[in-house]
């Protein structure tokens, strides 16, 4: 067989810049492209009591049950396949056990039921972890000083039936505890919910970008445990791997990497070790940063907003989730490349 490999010195006329003179040229070369296929929609749902607003994430706002609609009808409107739902519950409805996270009538849930009736056609996944409902603000059961991972997971597979009945068609447990995907998928398909699919966060990083998330719906810490002991370390790479190869033996369906950003070399490293739908998400941290940047003028944020969205695809996600979604609509409405 004949030798086509490039070999030096084969192409002395060759000029790289050629390809990129034109505007329409660039676009034809285009190796990776941005469209709104790509993206899902964080949003935090709150009770009237709790405030709009967190000085930590500009422009993005905590919506009422009243107000799903309009954020919705957006997300309709700009052709947003899917939202994620995470809820800010009130101090006097957390405790050390979780129980709201399981009660079938919480934010959660009628958020969940209200956007099937008013918008049937679009994803729904539920965010399945139980800090926004801990009054400690840890993602498990606390027992004798540490997450119990047996007994989060119990309650991790109440939350998800919980989720799936008001009409969640993704559940997303981003908890880290060791085994819950396995145990998710035996309950929901025990339930007859075996159309509901899994979205792992299989690689979730201890990361210090998650703060604005936290000040949003409440969930700071206060007693002294390390997420670190159920949280993967930012240190480890091959660990990541073993983390996804087990979430993908118990069941998920897709799996997320988090954060986005400072992961882009895991990210990589996986899409091309494995043959399962990989997304990434633009934590609060990186947004807030690029926001504030932007509002400061350091920065044009909405070249480096899309910039970001293109390396996530570069690297070889399938989809990001990002508070930028509707910024990031906008910018392919304006450019015409949605």
């Amino acid at each position: 067989m004949k030798d086509t490999m490039y070999k030096p010195g084969s192409f002395p006329q060759l000029r790289l810049r050629r390809n990129r003179k034109y505007e329409w040229s660039r676009r034809m070369l285009s190796e990776h492209r941005v469209t709104k296929n790509d993206l899902i929609w964080p949003l935090f749902v709150r009770d009237k009591e709790s405030l709009p607003s967190s000085r930590s994430m500009p422009g993005v706002k905590r919506i009422t049950i009243e107000e799903i609609p309009r954020s919705i009808y957006f997300a309709l409107k700009s052709q947003i396949p899917a939202v994620a739902l995470f809820p800010v519950v009130l101090g006097s409805k957390k405790d050390d056990q979780a129980q709201e996270a399981v009660n079938i009538d919480n934010l959660m849930c009628k958020a969940i039921k209200l956007i099937k009736v008013i918008a049937p056609n679009i994803g729904i996944i539920a965010d399945v972890a139980l800090d926004p409902y801990t009054c400690h603000g840890h993602d498990g059961i606390i027992n004798e000083g540490e997450v119990d991972n047996d007994l989060t997971i119990t309650m991790l597979c109440k939350q998800s039936l919980v989720l799936a009945k008001s009409g969640a068609d993704i559940i997303a447990p981003s908890d880290m505890m060791d085994g819950r995907v396995k145990r998710i998928r035996e309950t929901l398909d025990k339930e007859n919910f075996k159309d509901v699919a899994i979205m792992s966060y299989a690689a979730k990083y201890a990361s210090s970008f998650y703060g604005p998330f936290r000040d949003l719906i409440g969930s700071k810490k206060n007693i002294n445990i390390n997420k670190l002991s159920y949280q993967m370390s930012p240190c480890n790479a091959e660990e990541a791997r073993r983390e996804i190869m087990l979430d993908i033996e118990e069941g998920a369906d897709s799996i997320i990497i988090k954060p986005g950003i400072p992961y882009l070399d895991i990210l990589n490293t996986i899409k091309k070790n494995f043959p399962i739908p990989i997304f990434t998400y633009q934590v609060s941290g990186e947004y807030a940063m690029l926001k504030a940047a932007g509002m400061k003028n350091w920065v044009n944020y909405d070249d480096i907003i899309m910039e970001c969205m293109i390396s996530f695809k570069r690297a070889g996600a399938n989809g990001v989730w990002t508070y930028a979604a509707p910024e990031v609509c906008k910018i392919l409405k304006k450019n015409n490349t949605s």
